[in-house]
């Protein structure tokens, strides 16, 4: 079910209290982001004086499983208010007997009340930072007017040694021999399966030892020796060589966009790190290195610098 339609059937159920001129109650708070500005927002329940409204309703019925969302409204939203009633009832139920004042409870509390502050933080900061026209600036910056790169199509088959790489590359000189047919049964590869077809692919994509013995054969070449990289020993075939233009915009908006989210995401937490005063501390509670306190007011200061990043993941073989 679509969420206009549930706003619509939520609408129409409470119609007959709007039409017979029920006044709002005074101060009503303005509807939720599921319902169109201005649109009603009635009480639809109270639990212990604790209000249920239209919008918690239409909020819940973005939350369901896919297969509830085809149950008829007239089921589907009775039951909604019911799971509201019985949660708001049992949040009476914790204060009644003190649960909102145990100290676990409330560390779980602050944790997931922080998360959101965080949440919504990120979010604000960083949705107005990648629009559609963003991400295409980028494109057009980056990506549009880059010169044409040269690809390859190769096979390849992978062993642990170089003694059977010796036998393998022996073996796919044969007369009549099939370099497809060899690699299902000899490559250690995970694509063994499909002969050993990487697809074409460019020279950066690769780790440069696999990368400049590919690049240097011809189409239907086999390598003249095993090549070595980190993953072990690799007779290579190129199958076809191609000048690959810049990828469109459409095939490459999704990649592009997740970068730029990754690069906001960090611009902002490195910005209210930098508005934040931090002081670390060995793991028994004493200041690192035996630093002082930082003066009031002091940016940054006794903050240890991050520790190096991790060593980037080879590139795909």
């Amino acid at each position: 079910m679509r969420r206009a339609h549930i706003v619509l059937t939520l609408l129409a159920l409470a119609g007959p209290a709007l039409a017979q001129g029920t006044p709002p109650p005074a101060a009503a708070p303005a509807p939720a982001a599921g319902l169109a500005p201005g649109a009603p927002n009635p009480v639809v329940a109270k639990v212990d004086g604790d209000e249920i409204r239209l919008s918690d309703l239409v909020e819940a019925a973005d939350t369901l499983p896919d297969q509830l969302r085809s149950t008829p409204p007239q089921v589907l939203l009775p039951m909604i208010l019911d799971q509201l009633i019985a949660q708001k009832a049992l949040v009476a139920q914790a204060r009644r007997q003190g649960l909102d004042k145990d100290e676990e409870v409330r560390r779980r509390i602050q944790r997931a009340e922080e998360q959101e502050l965080q949440q919504a933080m990120v979010q604000r900061e960083v949705l107005p930072m990648v629009t559609e026209d963003a991400v295409k600036a980028r494109y057009d910056r980056d990506i549009a007017n880059r010169p044409p790169e040269e690809e390859v199509h190769a096979r390849h088959i992978l062993v642990a040694s170089e003694a059977e790489a010796k036998q393998v590359l022996a073996e796919v000189r044969r007369p009549g021999a099939n370099f497809a047919d060899i690699a299902k049964r000899r490559s250690a590869d995970p694509g063994a399966s499909n002969g050993g077809d990487l697809g074409f692919f460019k020279k950066g994509d690769m780790v440069p030892e696999f990368a400049n013995a590919a690049f240097a054969l011809k189409p239907g070449e086999i390598s003249a020796a095993p090549v070595q990289s980190p993953f072990g020993w690799h007779i290579i075939k190129v199958e076809e060589r191609r000048t690959a233009p810049p990828p469109r915009y459409e095939e490459v908006r999704d990649q592009l966009r997740s970068a730029m989210l990754e690069e906001a995401v960090g611009q902002v937490v490195e910005r209210a790190k930098a508005t934040a005063q931090v002081q670390r501390f060995n793991l028994d509670g004493s200041p690192v290195g035996g630093a002082t306190p930082p003066a009031p007011g002091s940016l940054l200061n006794g903050a240890q610098p991050p520790a190096p990043a991790s060593p980037p993941a080879p590139a795909r073989r």
